[in-house]
Formats: C-alpha cells, structure tokens, sequence
C-alpha cells in the first residue's frame, strides 16, 4: 500500500518499536509506574524519562506534560477542564474558536454549550486564513469569552497559522487574561513546535501523528495552570488524568519525540519537495482541478485539491484499489458524504466539497510514489466519471 495519508495517522517508526519491545520484554520495567517499591520506580522512571523527552521536543517544561489518551482528549482536557475552573472561579469561561478547527475542539465546544458556557467562532476567509486583529476584535466584542483554541496547523487544508502572532495580539490587545490553547496536533512533526517561545497556555499533540504508537498523545500546560480533570478516582498525573499510565506506549511516544527533534529538519527537506512535485504533476494531469488552502503558509506535506465531477468517496475506493492509500477529510470525521466539513464551512459549493481529496505525505514518502499516484490517475478519473450519477430530464447538471 503506497500510503497518502500520514495526515490521518502515521506507521509505527521501526526504532520506536525496537524501543517497546524492548521495554515490554523487561520484567524489572514492567510494575505501576504508582507503586513505591524498585519495579514501580523503574517504570515511573520509563515515564518521567518519556516527560522529559517529550518537553524537549515541544519546548515546555516536565511537569508542564500531562499524558492522555491521543489528541481528542487532550483537546477536550484543555477546553473542558479549564473553561469549567474558570466558570467555578468566577471568570469569563467561553470559547473562542474557528469553524475550521478539528473535530475533537468543535466537539468540545458543543459540549460546552451544552453545559451553559458561550461560544463563537471567528472568521477565517475563502483560503481558511485567520487574522490576528479579528481573534482580538471578537474576544473585545464578547466580554464572556477567556478561552482561545486555534489550531496550529489545519488537519484537512494543510494550512499554517502563524500561533506567536496570534498570541501576541491577543496578549496587547485585550485587557483582562485570556486562556490560549492551539492543537498542534498535526503541526507537530511536520514544522518546528514551541510551546514556551509560542507563550500558550495550552497546546496538544499525538503520539501517532509522529510515526509513535497509538492511544498515547498529551496536553502541554504551564505548570500550575487550573484545570478540572475528566476523570475520577485516582491520582495520576498530578490527578489531571487519573488511571494506571500505559508505559510501554508513553515510552513509544517518548522515544518518537526525540526523533522529531534531531531529525524534523531531514524530514522536511524529503517531504516538502515531495509535495511540490504532487502538485506539479496535479496541476499537469487534471489541469481543471481546484486547489484548497492557504497557498503561501501551508504543513509543506499536505494538498486538499477537488476534482470536478469526481466524487471524494469514489476517488478514495478506486485509488485503494491499486494499492493507493488517500482520505476524503479528517479521519475523525469519515464515513460522511456530504463533503469536507472545512471547505463547507469556506463556503465551498457542496458539489465541489464532495469531491474532495487530501494527499498527505510523510517522511518516508518517495517520488517513485508520487509518479505512481499521478500515472494512474487520468484512468481513475475517466472510470470514476463514466459511472457518475447523470441529472434526470429537467435538472440542472
């Protein structure tokens, strides 16, 4: 399978998994990381060694890191549990967000309305880019509103939001304290990350997004940040997630980090040539297609392009079929055919939303997959095409 779609998850870097098997074949580091006696200690220390490495990679501080269970929760650890501390506090606790952002923070946010705490959205234009000035005009027009969460990077367009500019108009243009949270997730492992150099207060990131295990990610946080755990019933990780800490996947997760930090700017000079290479040949194969997204400020892996009068689902099956790997959207969000939520949400024509087709490479991308995706391409659309709906008598095409 020629994989085009690191976006949605990554395989399991092979150093990574010497590393845990390494680990779960040692019984002296296989205890609870909670226990006091010397098998306990070791795997607290297996643990706290992941922290650290982590913190390095992402320029926080250790216990500035809670470990989740992936992305989705540490999104919804950030928003839930912070915007519930403030509210208990007395404090505006509503949410400002875009309507572009993941699934995991959108969803977070309808639970808090749920629950009786404001949210709105700031705009973002045609090409999904984000302003600083209206981020602080809104939060000014809304005095309800002490949480910000803007994505670092957009996990369908491959957009790059400039988070430090954000930050710092936000910090000088609005007088009382406001939370900033940014999911990283996607950006992490593709673009340098800084939690403490960014000045968040909240950031997320995922283990399998940087070729590290799955069901492990964390929630970056300044160290004495007031949130309220998800959870009940234990005390773990500072009692901000409770429950026995996964050890062999924290440890993945670690080891993947200290990956990204010695080798992101090696994975950059393969990938980003790469996609330039796929657009080129896009752009030469299909020259009706349409290309979505920032086109100055993107990942540098990732290209969202629709294809006129060639449904995403149908395109998705067709390419799998020869062996070829590519997503419609967020996997968070697939089995829909309704069209890209992020381009519906652009104002994209819902005819031309479902055509929509996200190519996201990786490090271990290579031109020989590039050529093979575009080769096969002109046949998939003439049969994907050849099997389209055709308008009944009296309707417009």
């Amino acid at each position: 399978m020629i994989d085009f779609d690191h976006n949605a998850t990554t395989p399991l870097d092979s150093r990574v998994r010497g590393g845990m098997i390494e680990l779960l074949g040692d019984p002296a580091l296989d205890g609870n990381p909670s226990s006091v006696h010397g098998r306990g200690r070791a795997a607290r220390a297996v643990v706290d060694h992941a922290r650290r490495e982590l913190a390095a990679a992402v320029g926080a501080e250790a216990l500035g890191v809670t470990f989740t269970s992936g992305g989705t929760e540490a999104d919804a650890l950030a928003l839930l549990g912070t915007c519930r501390a403030l509210r208990r506090a007395g404090k505006a606790c509503g949410l400002l967000s875009t309507v572009v952002e993941h699934p995991a923070v959108l969803g977070a946010g309808a639970r808090l309305e749920l629950e009786g705490i404001p949210r709105v959205f700031v705009a973002v234009d045609e090409r999904g880019r984000l302003a600083p000035g209206e981020v602080v005009a809104a939060l000014n027009e809304h005095p309800e509103l002490g949480v910000v969460s803007i994505a670092a990077a957009n996990h369908e367009l491959g957009n790059r939001y400039d988070i430090p500019a954000i930050v710092a108009a936000v910090r000088a243009g609005v007088e009382r304290p406001i939370v900033i949270h940014s999911d990283a997730v996607q950006a992490f492992g593709k673009i340098h990350v800084d939690f403490g150099a960014w000045d968040l207060d909240l950031m997320s990131v995922s283990s399998h997004k940087i070729h590290g295990p799955k069901g492990v990610g964390a929630l970056i946080h300044r160290q004495h940040h007031e949130l309220e755990s998800l959870w009940i019933g234990g005390s773990q990780e500072r009692g901000r997630r409770v429950g026995t800490e996964a050890v062999p996947a924290i440890h993945g997760f670690g080891v993947a980090a200290g990956l990204v930090a010695r080798e992101l700017d090696e994975r950059r000079a393969r990938f980003v040539p790469l996609r330039e290479r796929l657009l080129t040949g896009l752009r030469a194969q299909v020259p009706e297609v349409v290309i979505h997204g920032d086109p100055d400020q993107t990942l540098g892996n990732t290209i969202l392009a629709s294809i006129p009068g060639c449904v995403g689902e149908l395109m998705l099956i067709n390419l799998d079929l020869e062996g070829i790997a590519v997503s419609t959207g967020s996997a968070c969000n697939s089995g829909k055919v309704s069209g890209s939520k992020v381009l519906l949400a652009l104002g994209v024509a819902p005819e031309l939303a479902s055509t929509a087709l996200r190519l996201s490479l990786g490090k271990d991308s290579s031109a020989e997959q590039v050529d093979a995706l575009l080769d096969c391409l002109p046949r998939i659309i003439e049969r994907v095409r050849a099997h389209a709906p055709r308008p009944a008598a009296g309707e417009r095409s």
